[in-house]
């Protein structure tokens, strides 16, 4: 009779235990289970900073990738094949077909032709410097040449191969049996005929054109209309540069233009029917530019006859004008030209044409037998001719001395006359003009009398109020506004300054420094700018912003996609946006991480977003004080942040852009951010943009939950989530309370 009572407190006990004991394995699971961590980039691969060849003085002179030099039997071998149609089903196609040298290594048709006569789905890409490209196919459907080689080679409605054999048949070839066991231990194989092929497509390199030798140095090199028509293309009013940077003028990305489809009824969706990338749909492959002269038609489906067009095309802002229902890349923001800025921009587009004599020669058989292409007219070549001045004299060298240009004259005509270690110095005026500064070495100076400086006025016309690429350049004491770019665009260049510049409504950017290594930027006072008063991006350090007031832009202070800045003792207002460190996908820069914003007074950023529409910086909500997306090792400390209406600090992803099954280029976690010993005072009052959406209220500090290892150290600050993980926490207790906000994050969405 005494033993029931025993029995049910021992069932009692089983029914506590289980869950109790479920509860530990979950919390163990929690804490101790690997959390997600972006794969490190290696050092090589990161892009970002000035990427200078040897030697180099400006940023023109950027290096070249570096790419393995190709084995020269393989590539002599793979030349026979490129040009032998012994590879195609019907004996009757080859490379060569598609890829002729007399058409800029493409074809000519809108479309390449398929081997029944039938028009393919999209043009023939050129194959100049392909060896450069990082991945292949208008939707980069292959990694490598080899990869590549193999998709035409064998498509029934291309060259249509059996691989056995087309082995089988060159084989019985004793001249490619010779060179096959030359060039491979195992002799023919599919697998070789693809690394021949690729080995020769490595060789068709084009780095002599008129523009290399410009950016070498010999400035007679471009003619006056392709001078003027480079700094159409490098300015902020069509950003042409920005996508086709030099050398080999494309950034290997995708952009969604909103090109007219052929046929509105099947649209080819680019990209996104590859990967779901980011902004993937309707997105392709960015063409290098290297004798793009050669390879009309234009754009995936050749739609475009002429460059004429193409130009239109990005004038009218992209694919909408033209019907598309499409949001554009944010670069693609339309512009105005005048027939001689589009002449002349096209005529920069003919000195990029350089066609190597032993690259472009057909040979007169090949070890089949069977008859090659021969060669063809290319109208365009008459086009591209043009006379050459005589070579630039730098002159003789002298001691540095000071250019003094007085009101009423051309700044331009003083940078001109410069050698590296002269300086300009302005006086107080009004001048009318954009600067393009490609010497390196020079020292640009406005001379200040009290209130009085040197303005530069653009007129709500010009693009940019200085355009430069020298290294060692250093600005300062002058006055820019009403300019529709940027005020000062530097690119490519090392060793940077701009002090004591005043910024107002300069368009895009106000102080733009892009690609750059070692920069400073210090004593300034910028306004009025639709996207980032002071923007460093694409940038190694050391990279300094100091004593700088920036006030009324959309952003206050930018970091994009860079490493090793430092941030501190600015005043940051009545911006949208303070201060952001943001690491964003397709850009040269794959990296943003080390970057220590400090001693910066950041008050009062609930300017309404002025933002362009399709742009990132237009989904920054009004009341933002600093906001930290995907970056890496940022430490914000003793700042103070304070009447911000939305948030004080915000940590956050990509994927607050993005949706989760997005495939980035990039990590796109934000991970080791430390938040710590700041001043907080009255944010989060009345949240804006996605966190008002979203029924949320505002706090000194936001975290979407992204990043395992994040920390916060602000007792006394309002923080939302209810709970941040600390600098000391253990790991374990970190990883227990991301996965908790990460299974809470996942309900929510």
């Amino acid at each position: 009779m005494t033993q029931q009572p025993v029995r049910r407190r021992r069932w009692w006990r089983i029914l506590l235990g289980v869950p109790l004991l479920l509860i530990c394995a979950i919390s163990t699971a929690f804490a101790f289970l690997p959390a997600p961590e972006d794969t490190p980039i290696p050092l090589e691969l990161q892009g970002g900073g000035a990427r200078q060849g040897e030697r180099a003085t400006t940023g023109l002179q950027a290096a070249w990738p570096e790419v393995t030099a190709p084995d020269s039997q393989q590539a002599a071998l793979g030349k026979l094949l490129f040009y032998d149609p012994i590879l195609s089903a019907n004996d009757d196609l080859s490379c060569a077909s598609c890829h002729h040298p007399d058409r800029g290594f493409s074809d000519g048709l809108p479309v390449a032709q398929g081997a029944h006569g039938e028009a393919l789905r999209r043009n023939a890409p050129s194959l100049w410097n392909v060896a450069y490209a990082t991945s292949l196919f208008w939707d980069g459907r292959a990694a490598t040449l080899e990869e590549q080689m193999l998709v035409p080679l064998t498509n029934a409605d291309e060259m249509g191969a059996n691989l056995d054999e087309m082995v089988e048949q060159l084989r019985a070839i004793p001249e490619y049996e010779r060179r096959f066991a030359e060039s491979f231990t195992d002799g023919v194989t599919a697998e070789n005929v693809a690394a021949s092929i690729a080995a020769f497509e490595r060789t068709l390199l084009s780095q002599d054109a008129p523009f290399d030798r410009f950016a070498q140095g010999d400035f007679n090199a471009l003619t006056p209309a392709q001078r003027r028509g480079f700094d159409v293309f490098r300015s902020a009013q069509t950003r042409c540069f920005e996508c086709h940077s030099w050398p080999t003028f494309s950034n290997n990305t995708f952009a969604a233009l909103g090109v007219p489809d052929t046929n509105p009824e099947n649209p080819d969706l680019g990209q996104v029917e590859v990967v779901n990338g980011p902004d993937s749909t309707r997105a392709f492959r960015t063409p290098g530019l290297r004798n793009v002269a050669l390879s009309a038609p234009y754009m995936h489906n050749g739609i475009f006859a002429t460059l004429e067009e193409v130009v239109d095309f990005y004038a009218n802002g992209g694919g909408p004008a033209f019907g598309v229902d499409i949001e554009p890349d944010e670069f693609i923001r339309g512009f105005t030209l005048t027939e001689q800025q589009t002449s002349d921009l096209v005529a920069f587009l003919y000195a990029l044409t350089d066609e190597p004599s032993d690259l472009i020669s057909i040979p007169e058989s090949v070890p089949s037998g069977l008859p090659v292409v021969t060669a063809e007219e290319n109208s365009a070549r008459a086009l591209v001719e043009r006379s050459a001045a005589a070579p630039f004299e730098a002159g003789a060298a002298r001691e540095p001395q000071t250019i003094i240009v007085r009101a009423g004259e051309s700044i331009q005509a003083a940078v001109d006359r410069a050698m590296p270690g002269d300086t300009v110095l302005v006086e107080p005026g009004e001048y009318h003009e954009t600067v393009y500064v490609d010497t390196a070495g020079l020292t640009i100076k406005g001379r200040v009398n009290g209130e009085e400086r040197p303005w530069l006025d653009g007129g709500k016309v010009l693009s940019d109020g200085f355009n430069t690429t020298g290294d060692d350049f250093t600005l300062e004491g002058f006055g820019i506004r009403d300019y529709i770019g940027n005020g000062v665009l530097t690119t490519g260049a090392e060793r940077v300054v701009y002090r004591d510049i005043i910024v107002q409504d300069a368009g895009l950017y106000g102080l733009y420094p892009v690609e750059t290594t070692d920069v400073l930027i210090e004593n300034t006072v910028v306004s009025g700018i639709a996207d980032a008063g002071i923007y460093v991006g694409q940038s190694r350090g050391p990279i300094i912003v100091r004593n700088n007031v920036v006030f009324e832009n959309v952003t206050g202070i930018e970091i994009e996609n860079s490493t090793n800045a430092e941030v501190y003792d600015n005043h940051a207002y009545n911006n949208t946006g303070g201060i952001l460190v943001f690491l964003l996908p397709n850009n040269p820069s794959k990296v943003g991480y080390n970057t220590r914003v400090y001693n910066n007074l950041i008050e009062d950023n609930n300017h309404p977003n002025f933002g362009a529409p399709n742009s990132t910086v237009a989904k920054v909500p009004p009341g933002t004080g600093i906001m930290i997306m995907t970056a890496d090792n940022t430490e914000v400390f003793g700042n103070t942040i304070r009447n911000n209406q939305t948030f004080g600090v915000a940590l956050t992803s990509l994927y607050t852009l993005y949706g989760r099954d997005t495939v980035f280029d990039l990590g796109p976690l934000p991970e080791n951010n430390w938040i710590h010993d700041n001043t907080f005072e009255n944010n989060g009052y009345d949240a804006q943009g996605l966190v008002k959406e979203l029924g949320l209220d505002g706090a000194d500090i936001m975290w979407t939950g992204e990043g395992w290892n994040n920390s916060f150290d602000e007792p006394g600050a309002t923080v939302f989530p209810p709970v941040l993980p600390g600098r000391t926490w253990p790991d374990p207790a970190k990883r227990f309370l991301w996965r908790l906000y990460d299974v809470a994050i996942g309900m929510l969405l």
